[in-house]
């Protein structure tokens, strides 16, 4: 299973990405402890300036899809973006690790 098509970059810039995780569908040809299954959707926050990630699951991830639909409609500056997700990594405890 290639986990990359369970990703979506979904903003990218010289100070943050975030990435859309989406739950695996599964691999039926490999047995069960080789294809972990992700059961619902996030989203990971990176602030590049601090070097530190969050990731939204859960109640979290449900309101920053609201944010990007409110997004969608109102067409924000990328200013505006910006502030948005300086607030969600003001949550961010966990410094970034390549994998």
């Amino acid at each position: 299973m290639d986990t990359i098509d369970n990703m979506q970059m979904l903003y990218d810039s010289d100070s943050f990405a975030v990435v859309h995780i989406q739950p695996d569908a599964g691999d039926d040809t490999l047995p069960a402890p080789l294809h972990p299954e992700l059961a619902r959707h996030g989203f990971e926050i990176v602030d590049k300036r601090s070097g530190k990630e969050v990731y939204l699951d859960g109640s979290w991830a449900e309101l920053f899809q609201q944010q990007i639909s409110a997004w969608q409609t109102s067409m924000p500056t990328a200013e505006e973006v910006e502030d948005a997700l300086e607030r969600y990594t003001g949550l961010a405890q966990n410094p970034v690790v390549m994998h």
